[in-house]
């Protein structure tokens, strides 16, 4: 992290750092179980608080702007909290966790976007981040009058928009802009963020062209990690760092997400596993989602690896398994913190049922690991 950015628990200085992703939404299991998590916002703030009271250090917030399933405007997948607004309230519901909104490049204006993150970081007192994001789902993006452009472009114009962002978080003085994608005409936004030069950015490239955008770009890396192998998840974080520090003259943080299934035995958490992601997965939404991936995101590399993923979808969005008891979840996070990766995102079916289980009993663990420091 750059100077400017103490207030900012993403960089405290904890090995591990967690937090939780989704809760603007459904979260990122694809299961029609009816302990599902439902976005209220009573829910929001609940788990928020919860997050933060165990001293997480994030709440990312994704951005959807229309669900999965072409013609059910309904579906679960597309009930989704605008996550600009909704990280406004929760940095005034919550006192140290940093808030993350997500944007959609292509659905977004710079300027706007760059008043609405300062004022967020003004809320919050600087405990603010910024996902940006190219966006996948052709049919929310079409709403916009935005087709979905070839892979590499998407990237070409999230970086001309990034640099207009950043340029209106950094300049005091106005100022023009004439590129591929944008004009700006004495360009200014004030007041300025609280973080200088500006906050952390997050994302999550994973293609050949995504990560070189990650490492120039963000202060944070996002990645779904492809093995289960600890060497293997070792040198797919490496590749990030190395890239970043050699390449760039950057230090970035690598971030995953997982989805967690704690229980008094590995054999019932493997059996809740089975039961909300295979026996009663969202299958029409499951499909829809897998195939928008796969098409427009290059994360993973053919449909074959798509298909093998399935289960990870269904479970949470393809993230990492965090299945057993509190012990071999801590040990699987050492093991993760060993191979170099600096966060966790964490996703629950019952986000409140998880937070209570994961704080009570796997969080005391990883202190004792030397992976975290107790809650002040």
């Amino acid at each position: 992290m750059r100077e400017g950015r103490s207030l900012n628990p993403l960089s405290n200085a904890n090995r591990l750092k967690l937090g939780i992703f989704g809760t603007n939404g459904k979260g990122g299991a694809q299961t029609l179980v009816p302990e599902a998590y439902q976005p209220t916002w009573a829910a929001s703030v609940e788990t928020a608080r919860l997050a933060d009271d165990a001293g997480f250090e994030a709440i990312l917030a994704y951005a959807r702007w229309k669900g999965y399933i072409a013609g059910q405007p309904t579906h679960a997948s597309g009930v989704t909290l605008d996550p600009f607004t909704w990280c406004a309230g929760i940095a005034q519901a919550t006192r140290r966790i940093a808030v993350i909104p997500t944007v959609h490049a292509s659905a977004m204006h710079p300027v706007v976007v760059a008043k609405q993150s300062a004022t967020i970081d003004i809320i919050s007192g600087g405990r603010m981040a910024l996902n940006v994001v190219g966006g996948w789902n052709v049919q929310e993006l079409v709403m916009f009058g935005s087709p979905m452009a070839e892979h590499d472009a998407r990237y070409d114009h999230l970086e001309e928009w990034l640099r207009i962002v950043q340029r209106l978080w950094r300049d005091e003085e106005e100022f023009d802009h004439e590129g591929r994608f944008f004009k700006i005409e004495r360009g200014s936004s004030m007041p300025k963020p609280l973080q200088r030069p500006s906050p952390p950015i997050v994302n999550a490239g994973g293609s050949d062209r995504g990560q070189s955008f990650a490492c120039e770009h963000s202060d944070v890396c996002f990645l779904i990690l492809r093995s289960e192998d600890p060497e293997k998840i070792a040198s797919q974080i490496a590749s990030y760092k190395t890239m970043a520090r050699e390449r760039y003259g950057r230090e970035v943080q690598v971030w995953t997400y997982a989805y967690c299934v704690q229980r008094e035995t590995a054999e019932a958490a493997e059996r809740y596993l089975d039961y909300y992601a295979v026996e009663h997965a969202d299958g029409p939404s499951l499909d829809a989602w897998s195939a928008g991936i796969g098409a427009q995101t290059k994360i993973l590399s053919s449909p074959e690896a798509v298909r093998a993923f399935r289960k990870r979808f269904a479970a949470g969005a393809g993230g990492s398994a965090l299945v057993g008891t509190a012990e071999d979840i801590a040990a699987r996070l050492a093991v993760l913190s060993e191979a170099g990766l600096d966060g966790v995102l964490l996703i629950w079916v019952d986000f409140v049922d998880g937070l209570r289980r994961f704080t009570a009993d796997v969080l005391p663990l990883l202190e004792k690991r030397g992976l975290r420091s107790p809650v002040a």
